[in-house]
């Protein structure tokens, strides 16, 4: 294109005439100049056909100007084409067998070792289908089939047999601080109805919360959120539970702590479970729950509500809010997940103030227990380094707000709670000593009256 554009159209016509002139051997003349001139008008020559010329004029008179031809490049080829042909060799790679090496005649040993190392991968390669046939049966919808061997553990698990126990252990203690003489009939059906009472209300409460406990990692391997047990059985069995638990309470303990019983089932699931998704009022109405368990032990010794009931409800009632506060602060995304409305998720900063209050209420608690002639003086003494401490992580749940101090907080608790109450019922002023204090002015009347003359 570049020598084309050098030559224009003149010199073009003088390098067609010069070649026409010298392959005839005759001079121009006039005419034939202007007749060959006519001839080129009328083809109409275009540029194409001047390269054309110009092509002939430089192949004719000067060799050493030719042009040499260049092979052409190989055009690309497209990507489908290439993916083709990829696809193709991949084809005969994959039809080639591999030719059988030649036998050669091996030794025992070398024979042993090779069927060792063949077992092993025989195994293996059986166990791959194996492996990858589970996720897809795992994936697949299954009829749960309950198993009378799996029934009890089942059960246990639907009402909450840890919380149970606990429940249990804190009604002993109020039938143990009792100052009455020790009954181990009653002691045994009170802790018996108690625990029916117990599992009823439990049950009840995940029947409830069947759709709310599916979202949260804590509590969506619950029976009833698997499927391994009908929401029928699971409201049978809690009614199984509560009818014999509540009348065992009312006619072989006394009527006073089978209705607070009674009353326990109702405030936990009527209303402590729909106020979680209501209000963070919920956290005050189950530490009233929790609280009730160690008057209902009290009331099935003496009979009525003293200020010793009270102040035992007063310690579990205070000792729950570190405890819950600290556990549901680690379980915020859970509980947003699942619709619940806890302090630790809408109200943080209320969360850590309300844990360290009472932290700090459990040493006025302590301190009063000797002054309502529960306990001996000591109590108050050998418990104070227990609730410092506590008080002291409560204090740092309250300033640092992160997941160690609230497990660390938690954790204590745990045996924080079991630990007091052993030392409570250590530092008990004895049956004895009460019936000479009732007495001692009886006498002393008596003796005033005998000195008269």
């Amino acid at each position: 294109m570049s020598a084309a554009r050098r030559c224009s159209p003149p010199r073009a016509m003088a390098g067609l005439l010069f070649w026409h002139l010298k392959s005839t051997g005759v001079r121009q003349t006039p005419c034939q100049f202007v007749h060959l001139c006519h001839v080129a008008h009328d083809r109409l020559i275009t540029f194409q056909y001047f390269n054309f010329l110009k092509r002939m004029y430089v192949t004719r008179c000067n060799r050493d100007l030719s042009q040499r031809a260049k092979p052409k490049a190989d055009s690309v080829a497209s990507p489908v084409r290439e993916l083709q042909q990829l696809d193709q060799e991949k084809k005969v790679i994959h039809q080639i067998r591999p030719v059988p090496p030649v036998y050669q005649p091996l030794s025992e040993p070398l024979r042993r070792n090779e069927l060792r190392e063949k077992k092993p991968a025989a195994g293996a390669e059986e166990l791959v289908p194996a492996v990858r046939a589970e996720p897809r049966e795992d994936r697949q919808w299954k009829e749960m089939k309950l198993r009378l061997e799996e029934l009890p553990g089942i059960l246990a698990r639907l009402s909450k047999i840890k919380l149970t126990a606990l429940v249990v252990s804190t009604a002993s203690a109020g039938f143990a601080m009792a100052p009455v003489p020790f009954d181990l009939t009653c002691f045994l059906l009170a802790s018996l109805g108690t625990g029916l009472a117990s599992c009823a209300a439990n049950s009840i409460n995940q029947f409830f919360e069947v759709p709310f406990d599916s979202n949260m990692n804590r509590t969506k391997n619950r029976p009833l959120v698997r499927g391994q047990l009908s929401p029928l059985l699971a409201v049978c069995f809690a009614a199984s539970c509560g009818v014999p638990g509540i009348t065992l309470l009312t006619l072989a303990v006394n009527p006073l702590t089978g209705a607070l019983g009674a009353f326990n089932i109702f405030l936990y699931t009527c209303c402590y479970t729909p106020l979680k998704r209501i209000s963070i009022a919920n956290t005050w109405v189950g530490a009233v729950v929790g609280a009730i368990p160690p008057v209902m032990g009290w009331t099935a010794a003496t009979g009525s509500l003293d200020a010793g009931a009270l102040l035992l409800g007063g310690i579990l009632y205070s000792w729950q809010f570190p405890h819950f506060n600290a556990l549901s602060w680690g379980l915020r995304e859970d509980y947003s997940r699942g619709g619940y409305c806890m302090m630790s998720v809408t109200h943080p900063g209320l969360c850590r103030r309300v844990a360290l209050r009472h932290c700090l209420a459990l040493i006025g608690l302590s301190t009063a227990a000797p002054l309502l002639d529960i306990t001996t003086w000591t109590f108050p003494l050998i418990s104070l380094p227990l609730n410092l401490y506590i008080s002291y992580l409560g204090f740092r749940f309250y300033r640092d707000a992160d997941r160690s101090s609230s497990r660390k907080l938690f954790f204590c608790s745990l045996w924080h709670l079991p630990l007091l109450l052993l030392v409570m019922f250590t530092c008990k002023k004895s049956f004895l000593e009460k019936e000479d204090k009732d007495l001692l002015p009886e006498g002393h009347g008596r003796a005033t009256e005998m000195r008269l003359p």
